[in-house]
C-alpha cells in the first residue's frame, strides 16, 4: 500500500471511528461464519472494534456444527417450519458443540500474539446466564420439546458488563426458570437482544456480499417494507439460503422495534466487516428505520461540512470562492444530502425577491457519490422551493456543467436576462454561462 493510501484510507474512516465510538453493537456470529478460513479475521477485526471504544455482544451460532455432530452420532433431525426440533439426544449433543464454541471463540478473542491485531488486546470476554428461556411449545400438533424462545433477558446484567468494557459472548443455550436447558436460534437471541439493549446495531454474516437483485448487484440499503417483500421471494425449502432468510427476518423485526441498522456483510471477504462500517458506501446491505442519506436544510453548525466539500472545486476556480463568513451568512439559503453524519452533497436558492427570481448556485456533490443523481434530487428540491416562493424564474451561472443543466430543462440565456442586482455582480472575466429555467 502506498503511504498516500494508508493517509487516505486513516482520513476517510475518521469520521465513521468517532461516529461508533461508545455504540452498542450487536455482533451475530454464524455457525457458518465460524468454520469459514476467514473466521480468524473476523474474530481480529471485532477486537479491533473493540479497541475503537464500541461495545460488543457477540452472539454465535452453531447449525452446521450441530448439523455435523448429530449426523456423527446417528441421530436424526427433525425440522418443523425450518426450526429444529429438539428432543433430549440432541440437546446433549447440541450442548457440548456450543459449550466447545464458547471456549473457542473466547480462546480466540483471548490471543495476544505479537505482530496480530490482537496483540496487547487484553479483553474480557463474559458468558452468564443474561438470558431466560421458555419452551417453544407445540405447532400444528408439533411439540418442539427442547427448543425454546427468549422469554426475559437481564438487560441491567448485561449493560454492566458492556460498561465495564467487556466484551458479553452469548451462545444459542438457555435456562428456564425450572432449571432446564433450550435451544435457541441465535438470530433471536441477537434480535431481543439488541431490542432490549436498545443497540445501535446488529451485524450479521452470510456467503453472499449482501442481499443482491436479479442482475447480481449487491442491494446497498433496504427498508423493512422492502427486506420483508424480498424475504417473501426466497424458496422457503432452500436450505443454502436459511441463514440469510433468518438474519433477514431478524433485521426486519430488530427496525421495527428501534434498532436504526442492521448490517449484513459477507464472512467470505477480507475485511468485510471494516469496510462496511469504516467507508463511505460500505460493502454489504443495510436494513434500515430511515434512509442513510437524508436532505435537509443547512444551519450554522454545517459550515465546516460544506467548506470541505466545496473548497477543491474553488481551489480548481469551478465555483466562485467563499469565505467562512460569507458562508455563515448564507448558510440557510442552502440545502444539503448528509450521509451518516457527513455532508456529502450541497446546492443553495438565493432570492431575488425584485426580480420574483430566484438562482440555484453552489451545487456540489462529493465525487464518491457522483453516480446516483443526487445533484437531480437537489435540483428538484430547490425548484420545488422557487415555486411555493412564487418565483416565475430559476437562473444558474456556470463554467463546466453546461450540458447538465441543458438536460434538466434550462436554456442559455444572455446576462442581460439576469435580475439587475445580479447583473452588477457578473464577473466578465469568469464568463459563465447564464441558463434560466421557466417556473411559469
Amino acid at each position: 500500500m502506498r503511504t498516500t493510501e494508508l493517509v487516505d484510507g486513516f482520513r476517510h474512516s475518521a469520521p465513521y471511528v468517532n461516529a461508533h465510538r461508545g455504540k452498542t453493537f450487536v455482533v451475530m456470529l454464524s455457525g457458518e461464519a465460524i468454520a469459514q478460513q476467514q473466521f480468524r479475521a473476523i474474530i481480529n477485526d471485532i477486537a479491533l472494534l473493540h479497541s475503537l471504544g464500541i461495545k460488543i455482544v457477540l452472539v454465535y451460532g452453531a447449525r452446521p456444527q450441530i448439523d455435523e455432530a448429530l449426523l456423527g452420532q446417528n441421530i436424526e433431525t427433525e425440522f418443523h417450519k425450518s426450526i429444529r426440533v429438539t428432543h433430549e439426544p440432541s440437546l446433549k449433543v447440541i450442548k457440548q458443540v456450543a459449550g466447545a464454541l464458547l471456549f473457542d471463540i473466547t480462546a480466540r478473542l483471548s490471543m495476544s500474539l505479537g505482530n496480530t491485531p490482537m496483540q496487547g488486546a487484553q479483553i474480557n470476554v463474559v458468558s452468564g446466564n443474561f438470558i431466560t428461556a421458555q419452551p417453544l411449545g407445540i405447532d400444528n400438533g408439533v411439540d418442539f420439546l427442547h427448543t425454546g424462545k427468549v422469554r426475559r433477558i437481564d438487560t441491567q446484567g448485561l449493560q454492566r458488563q458492556l460498561d465495564n468494557n467487556d466484551i458479553v459472548l452469548m451462545g444459542p443455550i438457555a435456562v428456564s426458570v425450572t432449571g432446564e436447558s433450550f435451544n435457541l436460534t441465535a438470530e433471536e437471541v441477537a434480535t431481543q437482544v439488541a431490542i432490549k439493549l436498545k443497540a445501535d446495531k446488529i451485524i450479521g454474516f452470510c456467503a453472499n456480499k449482501g442481499i443482491v437483485n436479479d442482475e447480481g448487484d449487491v442491494i446497498a440499503e433496504l427498508m423493512p417494507m422492502e427486506a420483508q417483500k424480498i424475504l417473501h421471494e426466497f424458496d422457503p425449502s432452500d436450505n443454502a439460503s436459511m441463514g440469510i432468510r433468518a438474519f433477514m427476518q431478524a433485521s426486519i423485526d430488530a427496525c421495527r422495534n428501534g434498532v436504526p441498522r442492521c448490517h449484513l456483510v459477507s464472512y467470505m471477504d477480507d475485511g468485510a466487516l471494516l469496510q462496511e462500517l469504516f467507508s463511505r458506501e460500505g460493502i454489504g446491505t443495510q436494513v434500515v428505520t430511515e434512509s442513510a442519506e437524508r436532505l435537509r436544510r443547512a444551519t450554522i453548525a454545517d459550515i465546516a461540512g460544506v467548506l470541505d466539500l466545496i473548497r477543491p472545486l474553488e481551489e480548481k476556480g469551478i465555483l466562485v470562492r467563499r469565505s467562512r463568513e460569507q458562508l455563515e451568512m448564507e448558510i440557510e439559503q442552502f440545502m444539503l444530502i448528509e450521509r451518516d453524519n457527513l455532508v456529502i452533497g450541497c446546492a443553495a436558492l438565493y432570492p431575488f425577491e425584485e426580480a420574483n427570481a430566484g438562482e440555484f448556485a453552489c451545487l456540489v456533490v462529493h465525487p464518491d457519490y457522483r453516480d446516483a443523481d443526487r445533484g437531480s434530487l437537489l435540483l428538484n428540491n430547490i425548484i420545488g422551493q422557487a415555486r411555493v416562493r412564487g418565483y416565475q424564474r430559476l437562473f444558474a451561472l456556470t463554467t463546466r456543467s453546461i450540458h447538465w443543466f441543458l438536460e434538466h430543462g434550462f436554456n442559455i440565456v444572455d446576462v442581460d436576462q439576469l435580475p439587475q442586482m445580479k447583473q452588477q455582480l457578473y464577473n466578465y472575466h469568469r464568463r459563465s454561462k447564464v441558463l434560466a429555467l421557466d417556473l411559469k
